[in-house]
Order: C-alpha cells, then structure tokens, then sequence
C-alpha cells in the first residue's frame, strides 16, 4: 500500500506563490511517474502536471498552467514538489498528487485511469 501526504497549501493573493509537496511511502518511489491534479468547487478534476520516473527528464503541464508551474522530484525523500508562481484566483482548488505509471517516460500521453495512488489533498486559495 502506498501513502501519498500533499501539503504546502493556502491562502496567497493573485500574482504570489506556492510550493507543494508531497511524500511517498515505499521503497520504489524512483520507478513511477507522479502528477498533480486538481478540483475546484463544483468542477470536475483536471490533470495539471506530470513528471516522468526516475530522473523526471521528461515534464508535461496543462496548458494553463504552462510558464507559472514546475513540477520536480527528489527521490532520495520520495518528494515530488509544484512550484506555482503568478497565481491566479482560477487557481483556487484542491491540489492533489497521484502516483503514475511504472517506469513512464511520456507523461503527456499517460491516462488518469494510469495513477493509481493519490493523497489526500491540499488546499490553494488564490484571492483577487
């Protein structure tokens, strides 16, 4: 069983910044890829970001989030972080991160049936 525990979230005025993160039980942390997701009230869940396993050389976003948000990975941790700078009240919602494929390279192409782990949640306010 895998545990994922999100945090880092809150409340932050348009055009601030966050980082989430986010810890992984398990000892093969490195051989996944990991994504965010997120909701926003009365939305449905929409992919934001992935990462590729191990070295994380290959990133996807949404296309709304492109230039604001970076996602990366620590693997000595089991972290995966969203940096999310330029934050718009749009943003608003609840931040999940969700493990992925085994041994995935092509994030961009990888269906949410694929993530089969997910946290919790955190929440991000972004007031106007």
């Amino acid at each position: 069983q895998v545990q994922l525990v999100e945090s880092g979230g809150g409340l932050v005025q348009a055009g601030g910044s966050l980082r989430l993160s986010c810890v992984a039980s398990g000892r093969t942390f490195n051989s996944y890829a990991m994504g965010w997701f997120r909701q926003a009230p009365g939305k449905e869940r929409e992919f934001v970001a992935a990462i590729s396993w191990l070295n994380g050389d290959n990133t996807y976003y949404v296309d709304s989030v492109k230039g604001r948000f970076t996602i990366s990975r620590d693997n000595a941790k089991n972290m995966v972080y969203l940096q999310m700078n330029s934050l718009q009240p749009e943003d608003t919602a609840v931040y999940y991160c969700a493990r992925g494929g085994k041994y995935r390279d092509s994030v961009g192409s990888a269906p949410e049936s694929e993530y089969d782990y997910w946290g919790q949640g955190t929440q991000v306010t972004v007031s106007s």
